[in-house]
């Protein structure tokens, strides 16, 4: 959903509400666009301030980028370490989890491509900024899923290994998937993911029914 044009530019709005006015309408268009491709002027114009008082405000295109990635970052990591629980073992941890996340992007979905954006230019700030969240969220992936498969009575840690990968592409999946159905709510997604998984379950590990 696009962000109107605003007033932000105008005399008399708090400093740090044309701020955040800022930084929602420059997580939209990286969310959106990428960071290749998303725009400064673009940006400036969705809150209708010029491009030079977004750099007295930020500075460079990374240093906006950055500044939208922590709270994003920061508040993933937050829900997916309350979801999973201290010790990995919470009820219904891959559901909770789930939810966790689809909760925490509601009403800013497209936040999650600010976290994994592919055109990031390597060895830069904001790629490195990026991948110190990846590593952390694949951390408590693998904890989570290590925790799964012992509950199951495997203790591979190459099954750990993988299920943590197909977790992690899981999760990209359908937070595309709802990306594209904006009236699904997080719990109905959560729902729809507990159908998923109860199907997958009836599967046999030859891949037929049970």
């Amino acid at each position: 959903m696009a962000t109107p044009p605003s007033k932000a530019g105008t005399k008399g709005v708090p400093r740090q509400h044309r701020r955040q006015q800022m930084l929602d309408a420059a997580t939209e268009e990286f969310g959106t666009r990428g960071y290749a491709a998303a725009s400064l002027p673009s940006i400036a114009a969705r809150v209708g301030v010029t491009k030079t008082l977004l750099h007295q405000y930020f500075g460079t295109k990374e240093d906006l980028y950055v500044a939208c990635l922590v709270p994003v970052g920061d508040r993933l990591l937050d829900t997916i370490r309350a979801a999973i629980g201290p010790d990995g073992t919470a009820p219904h941890t891959p559901l909770r989890v789930l939810h966790s996340i689809f909760t925490a992007l509601e009403g800013r979905r497209e936040a999650w491509f600010v976290l994994y954006d592919t055109t990031l230019p390597p060895g830069g700030e904001a790629a490195r900024r990026a991948a110190e969240y990846w590593a952390a969220i694949d951390r408590l992936a693998a904890g989570g899923t290590a925790e799964l498969l012992r509950a199951t009575g495997s203790t591979d840690p190459l099954d750990a290994d993988a299920l943590k990968y197909v977790w992690r592409d899981l999760v990209a999946t359908l937070v595309r998937w709802w990306v594209k159905h904006p009236e699904q709510t997080p719990e109905a997604m959560t729902r729809r993911c507990a159908r998923l998984f109860a199907a997958a379950a009836g599967l046999t590990p030859d891949g037929h029914s049970g």
